[in-house]
């Protein structure tokens, strides 16, 4: 139900709609809890408004202009006649719909939830007032995720400096354009944009694109978006952008200047925080972060938080997780702090990356170099990725006589194959045990099996 106007006493108040606050929230009253959640924008947050559900609908359209281009290559005569950015959208538009009018309906039929729109501020450890109405509760959940970021003394104009949520929703498409980040979000948007026919530079100032993945993984990106004409500035400080006749200049550090007719800001995204009471009621905070512990607790004991509001992974799927967990944990239930490392973390670019566990450095660093073994599989040796003309590697690390703590893939729809790495991580997996799983043929899902078989010391299809 929706009710902006009485008021009242509830058993949990959630602040913010997102993936975190909407999770926690039919969680909660599945549990028997009556809830109410105070949302100021669009029922589902960012994620499906302004990031993975638009993001990943543009990145479809991207792969079907990429197969239709190619599609001489499997015999098939077609003509690419170019990209009809209206179309587009109006396809990714109704794909957001569908999903919202969904959720929409979900949660007005959840009669212990009473939905409020409208801006709410923190007023008390138990407390949160929108428009001068005050909600009550026992816990209050604080879920109101984050923005894009961008760095001193550059602009976003929504014009020709953009930020993610501008650049998803263009009417038109740039000629060229400079992407200033090179990680998840910046390299999937640069992907995008190069198959639409935008010619795209990322300048990322660290050593490597996507660095918080595998090294290996990041160099073999790399050398994909060089095959695709995909240009990069690695290890290069962005120091200023300027306007020109035709669009902006990016200067780097290093002196260098690229000129673009547009400029994506892509430097991560931080907290919605600011001016909405928190630290007024107490709440640790740490550069605008709402600081947590393993049960997402804060320090104030009636308050817990979720979501991107909270530093870990700026993930819908870690909101769901994080919400459920506040839930189960106000309604009684014993629950499990949540493995991080475990989470899977899939990064939408052609060719795709798919990750879970420790990276090779990480696992060096936490058990010693001399206990881990490192195992690489060519995912184009299997029968599937043949048929696919798919090239890309799994790269496994394991524990020396111990289980898989790491898996790093590399390629065409790798995120579908991030389920099973998934469990093989979290259910501490021998390559052994893995080994021994039958996985049908033909499919991309067997190289996982022939990755396991030759780290178990039976390698089937490996040259010797």
């Amino acid at each position: 139900m929706t009710d902006n106007s009485a008021g009242g006493s509830y058993d949990v108040v959630i602040l913010g709609g997102g993936s975190g606050g909407y999770s926690c929230a039919l969680r909660a009253t599945q549990l028997g809890l009556r809830v109410v959640m105070i949302e100021k924008g669009k029922l589902g947050g960012t994620c499906l408004h302004n990031g993975c559900i638009p993001a990943k609908a543009l990145l479809h359209s991207a792969e079907v202009a990429d197969q239709t281009r190619q599609s001489e290559r499997f015999g098939v005569k077609t003509g690419f006649q170019g990209v009809d950015i209206a179309g587009v959208n109006s396809y990714k538009d109704k794909v957001i719909a569908s999903l919202y009018n969904g959720l929409q309906g979900m949660l007005k039929s959840r009669k212990d939830l009473t939905l409020v729109q409208g801006e709410g501020r923190l007023v008390s450890p138990t407390a949160v007032e929108v428009d001068g109405v005050r909600y009550e509760g026992r816990h209050v959940v604080l879920a109101t995720g984050s923005l894009p970021k961008s760095l001193p003394g550059l602009t976003i104009d929504r014009d020709r400096i953009i930020s993610s949520d501008q650049a998803l929703f263009l009417d038109r498409l740039p000629q060229s354009a400079v992407v200033l980040g090179g990680g998840v979000i910046g390299v999937e948007i640069a992907s995008a944009w190069k198959s639409f026919g935008v010619d795209v530079t990322i300048v990322e100032a660290l050593a490597h694109l996507v660095p918080a993945e595998d090294e290996e993984i990041s160099k073999g990106l790399e050398r994909a978006f060089r095959r695709r004409k995909i240009k990069f500035e690695l290890g290069s400080r962005f120091t200023k952008a300027e306007y020109t006749d035709a669009g902006v200049r990016v200067t780097l550090e290093n002196g260098k200047q690229l000129d673009a007719e547009t400029l994506l800001v892509a430097v991560g995204r931080g907290p919605v925080s600011s001016g909405l009471g928190y630290e007024e009621a107490g709440v640790a905070m740490d550069r605008g972060h709402v600081l947590v512990d393993e049960h997402l607790r804060t320090n104030v004991p009636t308050i817990s938080a979720v979501g991107d509001l909270i530093p870990t992974l700026q993930l819908a799927h870690v909101g769901f997780a994080e919400g459920i967990l506040v839930a189960e944990r106000l309604a009684g239930e014993r629950v499990t702090p949540i493995d991080y490392d475990g989470v899977a973390r899939v990064t939408y670019c052609e060719p795709e990356i798919a990750s879970v566990g420790l990276t090779e450095a990480k696992a060096r660093e936490q058990y010693g170099s001399d206990k881990v073994v490192v195992s690489k599989f060519n995912l184009g040796s299997t029968g599937k990725n043949k048929i696919l003309k798919a090239t890309g590697e799994i790269k496994l690390v394991q524990v020396h006589g111990g289980p898989v703590v790491g898996l790093h893939m590399i390629g065409p729809r790798m995120s579908e194959q991030i389920g099973e790495a998934q469990l093989i991580y979290n259910w501490e997996a021998l390559p052994a045990e893995v080994a021994q799983l039958i996985h049908a043929h033909p499919t991309q899902n067997e190289a996982l099996g022939e990755a396991h078989l030759a780290l178990a010391g039976k390698p089937l299809h490996v040259h010797d």
